[in-house]
């Protein structure tokens, strides 16, 4: 395992998640703080390459806190991003490859295939992180989108009903209770 290269993305994301420049706040930090942790307890489970998986969550919304500007293909500008971090640590070109399919595939918006197991663990647990940040997207409901308790509260529970619909079958079977719990309380 890399903890060279984890250590420094722990550390550099968290910097960049607190630049002025970033439009999402810390709490983007927090999301792709559970993204990693969502994604290495999938890899575990799955039998996933974890070294790769864990770089690629750390690295997969890179562009969207670096640059808001870059939003929209941040899938496309954080591979392109993380492929010069990772040459910087002269990581094997054969993995870096593997991180920026990765980063490419991990939009759950965006309908490409993903091929491999680390594809699937990382946009799975994009997906599923959600539910570790219930309080970020009340925030996010009632503060920046100034909704009503109704209105606020269909707001969540339709953006995890979509999150959720976006597992891969085998995630969705493995990740069911906390779905249903979360949603019981909503």
């Amino acid at each position: 395992m890399r903890t060279d290269i984890i250590n420094y993305l722990e550390k550099e994301i968290y910097k960049r998640a607190n630049e002025p420049s970033n439009k999402f706040g810390i709490g983007c930090y927090y999301h792709i703080e559970a993204v990693v942790k969502n994604a290495q307890i999938l890899a575990q489970k799955f039998g996933a390459d974890e070294e790769i998986v864990i770089i690629s969550a750390w690295l997969h919304d890179i562009a969207s806190i670096t640059d808001y500007s870059l939003y929209e293909m941040h899938h496309i500008h954080g591979a392109n991003i993380a492929e010069n971090i990772l040459k910087q640590f002269n990581y094997e070109e054969e993995k870096i490859n593997k991180v920026k399919e990765c980063i490419l595939n991990h939009r759950g918006s965006v309908n490409n295939t993903k091929l491999t197991i680390e594809e699937k663990c990382v946009a799975d647990a994009d997906a599923i992180s959600h539910f570790d940040s219930i309080p970020s997207l009340l925030y996010l409901a009632y503060v920046n989108k100034h909704m009503n308790i109704e209105e606020g509260r269909n707001f969540v529970v339709e953006k995890l009903k979509r999150s959720y619909n976006k597992l891969s079958d085998a995630s969705k079977e493995f990740y069911k209770d906390k779905y249903d719990n979360v949603m019981s309380l909503l």
